[in-house]
């Protein structure tokens, strides 16, 4: 009779201690899926920030490159049409002395649409620097030295 009585207590208490475990476990689940929505919600902000960061530099890249490719083409256009124009001087132009100085404003002119059209190059790129240190750099410090906030 009393080893019924121990037996039945101890089933009890084991029941007891069985709901109790699992009613903690489930307690624990919930919070582990709460902890595990905001590490992902962390690191789609983080991501996203990321992706932000790298649209802005792919833009600036974009921007000089068409910034230089749009001077070349300019560049281009510039030097067919003064080589035109020069061409025909020198063509249809039946005094020399007039030859020679067209020649050498030719040359001049040519000398320097070229350092314009470099300077606009250097510039361009000189710009593209100085906007990635300003602003990309510091954005990407921003995003690096961002606190980490406890879920």
């Amino acid at each position: 009779m009393v080893s019924l009585v121990l037996i039945t207590i101890c089933l009890v208490g084991t029941a007891a201690l069985l709901f109790a475990g699992f009613r903690l476990s489930n307690q624990s689940r919930k919070r582990l899926l709460v902890v595990n929505a905001h590490r992902i919600a962390a690191r789609s902000a983080i991501q996203k920030s990321r992706m932000d960061l790298a649209e802005v530099r792919n833009r600036a890249r974009l921007l000089e490159d068409t910034v230089s490719g749009g001077a070349s083409a300019v560049e281009k256009v510039h030097k067919a049409i003064a080589n035109t124009t020069f061409g025909l001087i020198d063509m249809f132009s039946k005094d020399e002395e007039f030859k020679d100085s067209t020649r050498k404003a030719r040359q001049t002119h040519h000398q320097k649409s070229e350092q314009v059209y470099q300077a606009v190059r250097t510039t361009n790129r000189a710009l593209h620097i100085l906007a990635d240190t300003l602003i990309i750099s510091k954005a990407e410090k921003r995003i690096a030295s961002k606190p980490k906030k406890a879920p």
